[in-house]
């Protein structure tokens, strides 16, 4: 079992801390909140007076911290663990914050002769109750062998990112693209409702197609993905059915700013000549207006 520094006791990090105290490590606790510190302290948990107190007998260093900002000091500050931690014990950043944040930290720990990984998670405070937390380690292939067997004492599914500073990468990929898809599906329900259709209807309908599952598991693996953009659906009739959509929505005044925005990019795929190819081409004109090099057969 490990001698592990935990710093950032709040609705994730308490959890998660608490799970690897059920799993029989030994914990050095610090939050400036001292009520979530003397909850773990009942459950075995050491109190520490501060990050450094708490990382001087660490293998392990896990940060779980709202902000890049305060990751920081806690590494590099007045009281910060730099100060105590040995060299050969693991940082773990667990945090959710800017990549190029975690960037810079990896890269100055190195430079101080210590070792970092980031591996933010996946999922709800719920799972972090049940110790079934995504984990997405980005880290050197022996850092993730070397954290595995005390990262999975919080999880139960470990996704080795592909490198340092990876594991936030696709953390933030992840968040965008769902908390966008929260705001399109509100739009939708909301259509839905002013409709006078059924959400359970709707529910059965959308589960089932790319609406529901989306397209990264469904239409794209199939078609663009594999360089094949010969027409299933075509971005015409896509553009087509999307502007009936927002003409419906726009007569009942119903307000579908994403729906609306969306068209652009349907607008630009039909002016780059695409109209005819499958709408997962959409992937291709996006890609191209970033000034990428296409993927798929034109």
């Amino acid at each position: 079992m490990a001698t592990i520094a935990f710093i950032g006791l709040g609705q994730m990090g308490a959890p998660m801390a608490s799970n690897l105290i059920k799993q029989g490590h030994q914990l050095h606790v610090f939050d400036i909140s001292q009520a979530a510190v003397q909850t773990l302290v009942l459950q075995g948990a050491c109190s520490a007076k501060s990050a450094a107190d708490a990382a001087k007998e660490a293998e392990f260093m896990i940060t779980m911290l709202p902000n890049g900002d305060l990751v920081r000091n806690v590494l590099f500050g007045d009281e910060g663990v730099c100060t105590t931690l040995r060299t050969d014990a693991l940082v773990i950043d667990m945090s959710t914050i800017h990549p190029l944040q975690t960037d810079a930290l990896i890269r100055e720990m190195n430079q101080k002769g210590f070792s970092m990984m980031d591996v933010p998670v996946g999922r709800t405070s719920d799972h972090a109750v049940a110790g079934t937390l995504l984990l997405l380690a980005g880290g050197t292939p022996a850092q993730v062998e070397h954290a595995t067997p005390v990262l999975m004492a919080m999880g139960n599914e470990l996704v080795n990112a592909g490198g340092p500073g990876m594991g936030i990468r696709v953390k933030l990929i992840n968040n965008y693209m769902s908390i966008a898809l929260n705001a399109l599906s509100a739009e939708a329900a909301t259509l839905c409702e002013a409709l006078g259709l059924s959400f359970d209807v709707a529910l059965k309908v959308m589960s089932g197609t790319p609406a529901g599952k989306g397209h990264f598991t469904t239409s794209w693996p199939s078609k663009v993905l594999k360089g094949d953009l010969s027409p299933a659906f075509i971005i015409d009739l896509a553009h087509k059915d999307l502007g009936i959509a927002l003409d419906m929505a726009n007569q009942l005044h119903v307000p579908m700013p994403l729906g609306a925005a969306s068209r652009e990019v349907y607008n630009q795929a039909r002016a780059a000549r695409r109209g005819r190819q499958d709408w997962t081409a959409i992937l291709e004109q996006v890609r191209t207006s970033a000034g990428l090099t296409p993927k798929a057969a034109q």
